[in-house]
């Protein structure tokens, strides 16, 4: 597998909001965790509601792929994203993904992220 356009395909359908495209990228039994989410959510059905509801929520964020690490199992990924503020102003941030493999299903994904000045 090549991750680095698996990563980038993947960060695209983050920035598109299409959750119908995101959950192709993620196992039936996936589990996700992020800042809001730090316990873990698990499944389709719980990341879709997680997703559609976090979608409606927040204003455009472009992602933007940065390095790739492979790592038994899967690869960590660092990314930036930049969030266009409904006042015209933008937010910048910079994550990390820890993102674990099942063929080209991802199985465990676990966000960090922080802001940048």
């Amino acid at each position: 597998m090549d991750i680095e356009r698996y990563n980038a395909d993947w960060l695209r359908a983050w920035t598109e909001k299409d959750v119908p495209r995101l959950l192709e990228f993620y196992h039936p039994e996936t589990e996700y965790r992020d800042a809001q989410v730090p316990g873990g959510i698990k499944g389709h059905a719980a990341l879709q509601a997680y997703l559609e509801g976090l979608f409606a929520a927040t204003p455009p964020m472009t992602y933007t792929p940065d390095e790739v690490w492979p790592i038994p199992g899967g690869y960590c990924g660092r990314w930036y994203c930049t969030i266009s503020l409904p006042d015209g102003s933008t937010r910048r941030l910079r994550g990390f993904d820890l993102v674990l493999l099942e063929g080209d299903r991802i199985t465990f994904n676990e966000v960090y992220t922080h802001n940048l000045p």
